[in-house]
């Protein structure tokens, strides 16, 4: 029998080891489904209806897990001052506070809808909470940064396969099987231009853009593996099937944004500065054969299609090319005659929804974040994602998940150049959850004990 004292105190404990267990949990099931978002909340709509419903299970998971984290806050002294204390943790709240500020101005002026501006704060945020609950998890338990390849591999492959079956084998409309429709959920294919004989792949995902960017996070996760020798035929044989998926695609900035982070983790794999000169001989090789080819090659149909999204005589009378610089062009005019941002769900996929305003599609992250938050707002955003950045890169020598994470970071900003990146639930869970378990701290001393009884 326990001696009164130490009965007490395991009991107090017992709340927290319950607790940390159940967010490991959680976290887990998220990272683990959110890949396969689009398809479970449209094949569920499809089934029981309330498809709006359904898209917010992640976020509702969200809110649980940041509640347990909460809960760590308030009962748990020298966490709370070590949270507190963070520069990160600062500029997030900091950024926090401006957005729900400025969307609370912009609704009082009748510039958004209600719905628009509970859209626009949820996506703009979600991923930088989800960040702090899942960095505060980690931060009590190793169950997350024992398993995290894992939680991340297996659901990849499912998706990769699918995504090359559903480019070589299946039928076009498919999916339509599962309740895919253009009109009223996603549609089941996507085409270039409207030609049938391209069609662009997303696999489980909301749309062929946003696997894409997805599928540079698998890459940069196998680029990890293979340098590091971990079971280098697997890394090939999935490393391919993943190029395919993400050719599949069609996503021209993914395509960028794959060849950057795996660049990023060779560059980190030479140790010396001839090796680097070697390195970027080679890269600059690589653009200038490609270059040829592409010059060699510019009146290929196919080529038009696939690489330039273009054809002569195509029958639509813009391409996406043309498009694409038509909204960054007007969301920049928006940024330089408002630099105090119009607030959250004037701008973006959120826009949508602000009937009778009109819809603001810059397709570029960053530039919806000005357009909606201003300046400063854009500044604060920045500092945060370079910041972390920084705080993996640190890291990258120590940590295979930081590497993973820090080459991941360099693809996806840039493929956020050319589109709303951040908004898509699975990289707005996926990496940021494992940008927050890589950046965990060993608990300060007096909380190991707790941290391996959760496990």
């Amino acid at each position: 029998m326990l001696p009164p004292i130490i009965a007490r105190y395991s009991t107090m404990k017992q709340p927290f080891i319950r607790s940390t267990r159940l967010a490991d949990y959680l976290v887990a099931i998220v990272l683990v489904l959110v890949p396969f978002h689009a398809f479970l909340t449209v094949w569920g709509s499809a089934l029981v209806g309330h498809y709006t419903a359904l898209r917010l299970w992640d976020d509702a998971l969200l809110l649980v897990v940041s509640g347990i984290a909460c809960f760590w806050l308030a009962k748990d002294a020298v966490l709370r001052r070590w949270f507190a204390g963070g520069l990160l943790v600062r500029l997030i709240a900091a950024y926090a506070a401006l957005t729900i500020l400025l969307g609370l101005i912009s609704y009082v002026k009748g510039d958004v809808a209600p719905k628009a501006l509970t859209y626009g704060v949820l996506v703009n945020l979600r991923f930088l909470a989800w960040f702090l609950a899942v960095l505060l998890t980690a931060q009590r338990s190793s169950f997350l940064r024992r398993y995290w390849l894992r939680l991340v591999v297996v659901p990849a492959a499912v998706v990769v396969v699918f995504a090359v079956l559903q480019y070589t084998a299946l039928p076009h409309n498919f999916l339509s099987h599962f309740g895919y429709n253009a009109s009223t959920t996603i549609a089941p294919i996507e085409t270039i231009n409207h030609n049938t004989r391209y069609i662009r792949v997303q696999s489980t995902l909301r749309g062929a853009n946003p696997l894409g960017a997805y599928v540079v996070l698998v890459v940069s996760t196998l680029g990890v593996l293979f340098v590091q020798g971990r079971r280098r035929t697997v890394c090939v044989v999935f490393g391919v099937v993943s190029l395919f998926a993400l050719y599949a695609s069609g996503s021209r900035s993914a395509w960028i944004g794959a060849f950057l982070s795996l660049a990023v983790v060779a560059w980190l794999q030479l140790k010396t500065h001839r090796t680097r000169i070697i390195f970027g001989v080679i890269g600059i090789g690589i653009l200038a054969l490609g270059a040829s080819a592409f010059l060699l090659l510019r009146n290929n149909i196919s080529l038009e299609n696939a690489v330039l999204h273009t054809q002569k005589h195509s029958a639509v009378a813009a391409s996406s090319n043309s498009a694409h610089a038509s909204a960054v062009k007007t969301g920049l005019k928006d940024v330089l005659h408002q630099p105090f941002g119009d607030g959250p769900g004037t701008a973006g996929p959120a826009s949508e929804y602000n009937s009778p305003h009109p819809v603001r599609i810059a397709e570029d992250y960053y530039v919806q974040i000005a357009q909606e938050t201003g300046w400063l707002g854009l500044a604060l955003f920045l500092s945060i994602a370079i910041l972390v950045a920084v705080e993996l890169y640190a890291q990258t020598s120590e940590s295979r998940l930081a590497l993973v994470a820090f080459a991941g970071f360099a693809g996806i900003a840039l493929v956020s150049l050319l589109s709303h990146a951040w908004t898509d639930d699975t990289l707005a869970f996926l990496w940021w959850g494992l940008a927050g378990i890589a950046l965990a701290k060993p608990l300060p001393k007096g909380r190991e004990l707790d941290a391996k009884r959760a496990d």
